[in-house]
Parts: structure tokens; sequence; C-alpha cells
């Protein structure tokens, strides 16, 4: 996944005249669905310097390395409940990849709409200018930040019934602000990637409900091998 991640950002961010039109259709439709507006979260971040800051590095560290966390915690401590989680991560991180082959810019290259670069102006920098960083600066729909973490914040509140659970749900918020206010990702871009989230885990019940019963019932299939023996 990481590699086709890397080989769509090389494809996508070349087109920046698509790139830079389709943004600002994003824009137009959340203006019209009356969405709320991201630069009024950025206005009110930019009052506080090390708020922005942190937004920055939370965006740049809290990324890969949660993911990695999430899924050997998963996987040691909640087995049963990881092949399904697992499952969905595939699917929503190949779908989300696949809607990025369509170059959307971020924000943060609209300075004519009121947006800042705060990485650019305060730091830590994730981003160089556009095509010069192999990360895919104008794949910026879906947000796969935004999409892995809000499945880590589900999947812990649902797979844990320790107190220190809220920590997936509190990582989710967190990262919601953080591309927010870093004007790296637009508004829509999370919610799409919710979507996203939300048509694999209808899918993945569906699956398991259509199932065939031989699968569903290993004793009713022990039976009928024994009947077919008899036969």
């Amino acid at each position: 996944m990481f590699a086709a991640w890397q080989v769509i950002g090389a494809a996508t961010h070349r087109e920046v005249a698509g790139a830079t039109a389709n943004a600002l259709r994003v824009w137009d439709v959340e203006r019209w669905l009356h969405l709320p507006n991201e630069l009024t979260l950025q206005r009110w971040t930019l009052h506080a310097t090390w708020l922005a800051r942190f937004a920055n590095a939370y965006y740049i560290v809290a990324h890969v390395a949660p993911l990695g966390i999430f899924l050997a915690w998963l996987f040691y401590r909640h087995r049963d409940r990881y092949v399904g989680w697992r499952n969905l991560l595939g699917f929503s991180s190949l779908a989300c990849l696949l809607i990025q082959l369509v170059p959307v810019a971020p924000p943060r290259l609209y300075p004519e709409l009121g947006f800042v670069d705060t990485g650019a102006r305060y730091g830590p920098r994730v981003y160089d200018a556009v095509g010069t960083n192999l990360a895919g600066q104008l794949a910026a729909m879906p947000s796969m930040h935004v999409a892995w973490a809000v499945l880590i914040g589900v999947a812990t509140w649902r797979a844990s019934r320790s107190r220190w659970r809220w920590i997936g749900p509190a990582h989710a918020l967190l990262t919601v602000f953080a591309v927010t206010v870093t004007a790296y990702h637009w508004l829509a871009d999370g919610i799409v990637a919710g979507v996203v989230l939300a048509i694999g885990a209808l899918l993945g019940r569906r699956l398991k409900s259509v199932r065939p019963a031989i699968a569903r019932r290993p004793g009713d299939a022990a039976a009928a091998s024994i009947e077919l023996v008899d036969r």
C-alpha cells in the first residue's frame, strides 16, 4: 500500500492545473452545503503560535506510527477483532488511493482565499515546493490521515474496555484538528474519508452475512461430511 501511495502521489502531483481547479470546486461545494469554514478554525488557532506548531508536528508524527502501534496492539491483545479491522483498513486505504487519482490541491496553496501555510510559516515543515516532495501534495482528497485516525478511534473504542480506550477517539479528533488548521486538507477531505470507511464497514458486514452456511456452522459441515461418507 505504501508503494502504491508513492506511485499515485508521483502521478497526481504533476497535474497542478487540474488539481487547483478541483480544489476550488471543493471549496464551492463546501460553501453551498454551509459546512464549517476551515478559515475560521485556522484563524482562531493562529492566535496561539504554539498551537499551530503543535498541529504541524502532530500532522507529521501522528500518521503512520500510531497505525503501526494500533495494529500491533490489536493483534496481540484482541486477536479475534484483528482480521475484520485489518480488512477494513486495506479496503479503505485502497479506495482512498483510487479516489486520489483525481488530483485536488490543499487549502494551503490558496493564500488568496485567506489560508496560511502554517508549516512554512511556523514549522516544522513537511512539504516543500509542489513537485519536489515524494508525498502526494495534490492527492488531498480524501484524507488518509483522517481515514486511518478515525478507524483507529472507532476500533480502539469498540475492541477495548480499558479506561485508556479514549486515546483512540482523542487521536482521531486531534488528527481532524491538525489537518484542518494546517490547511493541509479541506474539511470535505475528511468527510469523504469517513464515508469510505462507512461503506467499507457496510460491505464487510454484508459479506459476512452472505457467507456460505457451511462456513458459519462448522458442526453442520461435519454432519454433512459424515452423511456423504455414509452414502
